[in-house]
């Protein structure tokens, strides 16, 4: 059973940075593709960016390229979302997930990851 937990999130000024971290059960970033995903009041929840169980493949939602960096540490089995340039839409509770266990697929929908973190809240103000 994979097991996840998000920490890091809180309350930042529009423009600013925050870094999120998702500590994982053993054997779960060198086999699954890992995700983020944030869910706003009101909203679905919406896929932020993936990054595979091999080394080297990430993918961003459209609204963070750029702005957004996904990157993992095998060792230490972590996931980590550098977050800058940070606006207020980008205000949600911010899950990691992992799924397509040793899939090379670009996974983005949400049913296609089986195992959740129970989220952090990231609160940008303007």
């Amino acid at each position: 059973q994979v097991q996840l937990a998000e920490s890091g999130g809180g309350l930042v000024q529009a423009g600013g940075s925050l870094g999120l971290s998702c500590v994982a059960s053993v054997r779960t970033l060198d086999r699954y593709i890992m995700s983020w995903f944030r869910q706003a009041p009101g909203k679905e929840r919406q896929f932020v960016g993936g990054i595979s169980w091999n080394p080297g493949s990430v993918w961003y939602a459209d609204s963070v390229k750029g702005r957004f960096t996904i990157s993992k540490d095998l060792a230490k089995n972590m996931m980590y979302l550098q977050m800058t340039d940070l606006r207020p839409e980008d205000t949600a509770i911010y899950y990691c997930a992992a799924g397509g266990r040793w899939s090379h697929q670009i996974l983005t929908t949400r049913d296609s990851f089986d195992f959740w973190g129970p989220g952090t809240q990231v609160t940008v103000s303007s």
